[in-house]
């Protein structure tokens, strides 16, 4: 398994207003990674992840369980539970008799239950129908979007979106959204324990479509449509800028993911 590369060193980022925000001071400012929105990173479940824990490889990163980021997001998955099924569901008779159900409260928040190393919701190898994630299988099934469906925090990562408020010199301030790599930091202290992690690795910088298509969807779900757009537009310059005559990316190499591998 390759190295994975250093979590900090140089990044290009684009700072852009809302598209939909007509005054002279705008009230909402995007600022997006273009390093990472532009890199080749693809989830590898299922495709030689290795999982991040040594002794849970078969379940990815949904060794944790996944919390609940409002009361909106549980009641979302909750009625997407009552249509799974033993056959879609390896942990179904758990997750229906067990006391609290499917649900746990860890540190006094609510989150997916964990069984046998791994999120509740997590079908394993050799599972009738099918391995990974069973809401996931059941939006496929469905012919919806996994994010329509699944926790927040699972269909948002490895995307990370934060908020902050700017104060600029004339004492006026503005929302500043931000949009990022989802690194061990973002798992909090123990993300640095974690035996794998992806976003950093070259082994999962093999997609055939940069971050900012791959993960459309979900950009859009977290900025809106025309935010998307505007950031798209910067990410297919930037991406159009890199495919020199030969293939070979020439610009500096903070445009350049560092766990992305040389194109030839």
């Amino acid at each position: 398994m390759s190295v994975e590369t250093p979590l900090d060193g140089p990044r290009l980022w684009i700072e852009f207003p809302d598209p939909e925000d007509s005054g002279d001071a705008p009230d909402t400012v995007y600022r997006c990674d273009l390093t990472w929105l532009t890199s080749d990173w693809s989830c590898i479940f299922g495709n030689g992840c290795p999982g991040i824990y040594a002794d849970s490889v078969n379940v990815g990163c949904c060794s944790l369980g996944a919390h609940f980021t409002e009361p909106a997001d549980e009641k979302r998955v909750r009625a997407a539970v009552k249509r799974l099924t033993p056959a879609t569901w390896q942990h179904h008779a758990t997750g229906r008799k067990a006391a609290g159900g499917w649900i746990e409260v860890e540190d006094g928040a609510r989150k997916t239950r964990v069984v046998d190393g791994g999120c509740i919701f997590a079908n394993r190898q050799g599972f009738a129908g099918g391995a990974g994630c069973a809401l996931h299988v059941l939006a496929v099934a469905e012919g919806v979007d996994p994010l329509t469906l699944k926790p927040d925090v699972c269909w948002q990562l490895p995307l990370k979106r934060g908020y902050r408020t700017v104060t600029r010199g004339d004492g006026t301030t503005y929302l500043e959204v931000s949009i990022s790599e989802y690194d061990r930091r973002g798992w909090g202290e123990g993300g640095h324990d974690l035996d794998w992690y992806c976003t950093g690795n070259p082994a999962a910088h093999v997609g055939t479509r940069p971050v900012f298509r791959s993960m459309a969807a979900e950009l859009r779900e977290l900025i809106g449509d025309a935010p998307y757009e505007e950031l798209a537009r910067h990410c297919e310059a930037l991406v159009a800028r890199s495919a020199g005559a030969s293939a070979h990316r020439r610009l500096l190499p903070l445009t350049v993911h560092p766990a992305d591998r040389p194109r030839v």
